[in-house]
């Protein structure tokens, strides 16, 4: 296949997951805990989860009397929540024009991933990487026992590796892994690549039990990771009962969504890259996606003038500049609709940006997400790259 002559890879497509993933998957020692799931949300392609009594996605720190409310919620409290955030508010979620277009017919098929492979036909992509939509969330409390949240990561992997073998040659999963006990996710990262297949890792980029990424309590991740020959891939969502930009604006989900897939990235980046991740591991791979590619420029910059005067770190501890690492050994996704992509290809170059259409997700271009790229004001080159071959190679695919 080929879209206007060029290949093309998706470096970041979603699977919708079903209400009963928990319930089939997390093995019997956590049947009665299994995380539930809206069929509202699943039918709408959107996250809707309780885990451990909580919801998520979360928009509001205080309940109806403006007092802060108990960090567990008895269950009518929590159907009253889903209730509040989604559908007295469809037209600010976009559900209205989801429910009667483009995703009709594949909602009403469940998501199956034959509704993917035909959405992939639509668009003209060749090749995906499958990240979740609802597992987006399901891991966002630091208090989930390490041992429950491995069960959940590893449900969620082994529901995956059933929906990506219908194609292995144009799907390909990343793996979720719970970093509430780094020993339970080198595991979980071990059994997803070795025995699953999968292409990739997948975490959230917010701090769990207040550990940043750049921890040395994560080094045994990465060292798999780089062992094993795949990428870490950071993928940020609304809502969570974890530090998340935009909190301070409550139930203000426009505020909120605007705020936290940008700047989560932009923290993310600066551990790896400046918190000395990257430099212990040079051959890591690293993947920020679903937050713009516009901050990209000023934050490399930003960091390397902090760089150079050695504020807080000297040269010793951080041989390399910031973005030296960013762009040896980092990519970041550009929506098809980004314009402003060009102005980051003239001041960084075009080797570390890969395309993301985000099917099924309400702000998904499809089906004309790909078309829409082709008509940026970017070279033909760049393009190129963009749409194969910067993916390819973070991958690890060669094809």
């Amino acid at each position: 296949m080929a879209k206007a002559g060029f290949k093309v890879f998706d470096s970041d497509m979603h699977c919708v997951e079903p209400p009963d993933l928990w319930e089939k998957h997390i093995g019997s020692a956590y049947k009665d805990r299994a995380p539930r799931t809206s069929e509202f949300a699943f039918r709408n392609a959107l996250v809707g989860i309780e885990v451990e009594g909580r919801i998520m996605p979360w928009f509001s720190p205080k309940g109806p009397d403006g007092k802060p409310l108990p960090a567990y919620l008895p269950d009518k409290t929590v159907r009253h929540m889903i209730r509040q955030g989604f559908e007295r508010h469809p037209k600010a979620l976009g559900l209205e024009k989801f429910q009667q277009s483009r995703f009709a017919d594949m909602s009403k098929r469940g998501w199956v991933p034959q509704t993917q492979l035909e959405a992939m036909d639509v668009e003209g992509v060749d090749m995906t990487v499958v990240i979740t939509t609802t597992a987006l969330l399901v891991l966002g409390l630091t208090e989930l026992e390490p041992e429950f949240a491995a069960a959940i990561a590893r449900g969620y992997n082994d529901w995956l590796y059933d929906y990506v073998k219908i194609d292995p040659k144009r799907l390909f999963g990343a793996a979720m892994v719970a970093p509430h006990s780094v020993e339970l996710a080198v595991r979980e990262a071990r059994r997803a690549v070795l025995e699953l297949g999968f292409r990739a890792i997948f975490l959230r980029p917010n701090p769990v039990h207040g550990r940043q990424w750049y921890d040395l309590y994560y080094e045994p991740l990465w060292h798999a990771l780089v062992e094993l020959g795949v990428p870490l891939v950071f993928h940020e969502g609304v809502g969570v009962h974890l530090p998340q930009a935009g909190q301070r604006f409550g139930d203000n989900i426009f505020l909120r969504h605007i705020a936290c897939h940008p700047i989560e990235m932009m923290y993310a980046v600066m551990a790896m890259c400046g918190g000395g991740v990257l430099e212990r591991h040079p051959k890591l791979r690293v993947g920020f996606f679903e937050a713009n590619c516009g901050w990209i420029p000023w934050l490399l910059d930003r960091m390397d003038d902090h760089y150079e005067i050695e504020f807080g770190v000297t040269k010793t501890e951080l041989p390399e500049k910031p973005s030296t690492y960013f762009k040896r050994q980092c990519v970041a996704s550009v929506e098809t609709d980004e314009s402003f992509a060009s102005h980051v290809i003239a001041d960084i170059g075009d080797e570390n940006l890969v395309v993301s259409t985000d099917w099924p997700h309400p702000d998904s271009k499809y089906p004309k997400g790909i078309d829409t790229f082709l008509a940026l004001p970017i070279s033909q080159e760049a393009k190129k790259k963009i749409l194969w071959d910067n993916c390819a190679r973070f991958y690890g695919i060669d094809a």
